[in-house]
């Protein structure tokens, strides 16, 4: 007998908090996996679209709208669901927590966010999934404009190399990095400035476009 597989989706939420990368996880309550962590998700309804149904988990628990959504990869190991053959089409979100009510869905127990260096034992295959996504957004803060989703509206030059240092895991020099970001014309001033204790006044800035573009930015 000929089983048809079933369709899920799966979104990685992640956010900047605390000088970290972050990433949302929900709390599960039935078994097997009860008690684990894994990523909001789901079947996907009949008539339903993938991108729709990540959508919809995005906004069950986060509340969040017009979010950056990028659908990442398909996991189709018959094996990665013990409840039986179910795809997962593995979607990533990058948003601003401070912007986010989170809600926890009623098949789980509980949410919250997590460092994507230290999170609890996922479950499924969903650590699979957070390496994947971690490379995707890797590589793609260093040809996109994608960096804006997980910053406020206004920032300094600071915070936003700071944002480029803690995901690429790596040193960015100060001039060389002010010098390329401002020379791409992705930027502009603002008359404010961001006063920091006893440091210098930094001059504030925001994005011209807050809508994705290919530019290469490193």
């Amino acid at each position: 007998m000929q089983i048809t597989p079933r369709v899920a989706v799966d979104v990685i939420i992640f956010t900047m908090r605390d000088e970290a990368l972050q990433v949302l996880l929900v709390q599960l309550k039935t078994s097997p996996y009860a008690g684990m962590w894994a990523f909001p998700g789901g079947l996907v309804s009949g008539g339903e679209s993938t991108e729709a149904a990540a959508v919809r988990d995005l906004l069950e628990t986060t509340g969040g709208r017009d979010v950056y959504l990028e659908q990442l990869y398909t996991f189709c190991n018959p094996n990665r669901d013990p409840h039986g053959h179910v795809v997962s089409v593995a979607y990533f979100a990058l948003v601003n927590s401070d912007q986010m009510k989170l809600r926890i869905p009623g098949k789980c127990v509980n949410i919250g966010w997590f460092s994507v260096e230290t999170p609890p034992p996922l479950a499924y295959d969903h650590a699979d999934m957070l390496d994947y996504a971690l490379r995707r957004l890797r590589w793609k803060l260093e040809y996109t404009n994608i960096v804006y989703s997980l910053l406020p509206r206004d920032f300094t030059l600071t915070e936003l190399q700071r944002v480029y240092e803690i995901i690429l895991d790596r040193a960015l020099d100060k001039r060389n990095f002010r010098k390329k970001m401002l020379s791409l014309g992705l930027l502009q001033a603002i008359p404010r400035v961001a006063k920091a204790g006893a440091h210098r006044p930094a001059r504030l800035y925001r994005f011209r476009r807050r809508k994705p573009m290919i530019i290469e930015v490193l």
